[in-house]
């Protein structure tokens, strides 16, 4: 039985720290708001501070929305950087820049500990089934003696590189994710608007080359307007703002994903920054004046 930290217990972070308790390993927990019951009762810890936690911890998990609440989860004074002592292994499961990762990475290196980079991918759902991609990136001792963490949270775990490739390689996730939902939002706006059913379109697409979790998943969301989140358009903005910054600091251009991100914007400009990212085919939708499943 380890003894982990887990700092961030949102949608994402609740179940996932739920995985652990139930395992049998001593779970200590911190969050801004209120630590849910859920955990408690299952036998997880509650903490006062990030530096509480990884006072009594050895392996100390960050699940937190973007990279300041990593850096203020990590280095405010009552953080997780104050309470480590040498040998402790941090690890952050959210979504960040994979430039500050390696600053961050190097903090915690200078304090004796070591420092993974391990974003994931399936949403809340992957997240309660336990099947959540983890990409790591960081030592591989240390990827070695987490891995069976992991390996309670995700189903498809790869040590990818030095810390920062995990984040890299989330983000690369991020903009085909982006351009595979508008590729799919838009030839089942042709369809429809040329007049054929959509789901029957969609279906037979799915035997077919053009078939993806995208268009078996997020199609039929756009088919049958259900947009509730799932992966919300904010968030989606917050990761392709990573990957355009990024690429415009290493000098590539990314035409598409720009594309893919001026499509959530218009989404957000109509309210649309809490619908799921499959709603992204409403922006195209509004350029069309035409909606799936209007008749032609």
């Amino acid at each position: 039985m380890s003894k982990i930290g887990f700092v961030g217990l949102g949608i994402m972070g609740t179940p996932m720290a739920e995985h652990l308790i139930k395992a049998g390993h001593e779970v200590f927990l911190y969050t801004i708001s209120d630590i849910p019951a859920v955990l408690v009762e299952a036998g997880g810890k509650a903490c006062v501070s990030g530096k509480d936690v990884a006072q009594k911890a050895d392996i100390i998990i960050t699940m937190v929305p973007d990279t300041p609440h990593v850096a203020a989860a990590l280095f405010d004074a009552n953080g997780i950087a104050a309470g480590l002592s040498a040998g402790k292994i941090v690890v952050d499961m959210s979504s960040i820049s994979p430039v500050e990762t390696k600053k961050f990475a190097e903090r915690i290196n200078a304090l004796g500990c070591q420092y993974l980079d391990a974003p994931v991918s399936g949403g809340e759902v992957g997240a309660k089934s336990a099947s959540l991609t983890i990409m790591v990136g960081g030592p591989e001792d240390a990827f070695a003696t987490v891995k069976p963490l992991f390996e309670l949270m995700g189903k498809n775990i790869t040590l990818v590189g030095d810390n920062g490739a995990g984040q890299t390689t989330k983000v690369a996730n991020q903009i085909i994710v982006a351009l595979n939902i508008e590729a799919v939002g838009e030839a089942l706006l042709f369809a429809a608007k040329m007049g054929a059913d959509p789901a029957k379109v969609r279906q037979a697409l799915m035997g077919g080359f053009a078939s993806s979790r995208i268009l078996e998943l997020h199609g039929d969301r756009m088919v049958k307007r259900t947009f509730d989140p799932g992966f919300r358009i904010e968030l989606h903005q917050k990761d392709l703002n990573l990957a355009l910054s990024s690429a415009r600091a290493i000098g590539v251009s990314l035409p598409n994903t720009a594309n893919a991100q001026e499509l959530f914007n218009a989404c957000a400009a109509h309210g649309g920054s809490g619908w799921d990212h499959s709603a992204m085919v409403r922006a195209l939708e509004k350029l069309a004046n035409f909606e799936i499943g209007q008749q032609a």
